[in-house]
């Protein structure tokens, strides 16, 4: 697969930019955050056309700039879909209303913060295929309650990725202090959703390092409390 990390914007949030192959045109958007004319250039230099953006949490350094690329003319299409959790969907279809002063910042940039035109929904245990590839869905709330996990196979190499957003970093977990967050849910999402993976899969998350299942489970003090 070709995958390439783009940490953007003030909170470095990880946006990946997912395709099957280095020569495929199509690609998958992994979390978008508001920095659209970085994430769009990469696109264009590399000649790719997104199918889908899959959000892993409705938090606007995750989603702000979703608007702008799928409305983009790099999308192409007028209908590229949007995919996220029902229970964080109020975050996407509103940043302004449910991100208080940094979504109110960032208007006075002029970033398109409206709600995309075509949202799906994105449940535990459905399962996405797009640009040759099928995602699984893990609801993993605790960070906020959509936050959601997404499982990515590579049949060619039989690598396993993990797309964990703010759920689990390298040597960390996501904070639970935000508005819909509990530790206790991320903790049995953490017990039931991740801790079962194999070890070798591929920990790509929302902010930081990549890392594997069994380098956490070995050395991330979180999850040794668990």
């Amino acid at each position: 697969m070709f995958i390439r990390q783009l940490p953007l914007w003030i909170a470095q949030t990880n946006c990946w930019i997912v395709s099957r192959s280095p020569s495929d045109s199509e690609c998958v958007l992994v979390d978008v955050p508001p920095s659209p004319e970085e994430i769009l250039q990469v696109l264009v230099a590399n000649g790719l056309r997104p199918v889908a953006i899959l959000a892993t949490h409705g938090h606007i350094d995750h989603i702000g700039g979703v608007a702008s690329v799928s409305r983009s003319r790099r999308a192409s299409d007028s209908d590229l879909p949007v995919y996220i959790n029902s229970r964080d969907l109020h975050m996407l279809a509103d940043p302004i209303g449910t991100s208080g002063m940094l979504a109110q910042e960032l208007t006075k940039t002029g970033i398109d913060l409206r709600s995309p035109e075509v949202i799906m929904d994105l449940e535990d245990g459905d399962k996405f295929s797009g640009s040759g590839m099928v995602f699984e869905t893990l609801h993993t709330p605790g960070h906020t309650k959509g936050s959601v996990c997404l499982l990515v196979n590579d049949s060619e190499t039989t690598e396993t990725l993990l797309f964990s957003g703010d759920h689990l970093f390298k040597g960390s977990i996501g904070r639970t202090d935000l508005p819909g967050g509990s530790y206790e849910e991320l903790v049995e999402s953490m017990r039931s959703k991740i801790l079962p993976l194999d070890d070798d899969i591929f920990v790509l998350p929302g902010h930081g390092e990549t890392t594997t299942i069994g380098a956490e489970r070995a050395r991330n003090p979180f999850l040794a409390q668990m």
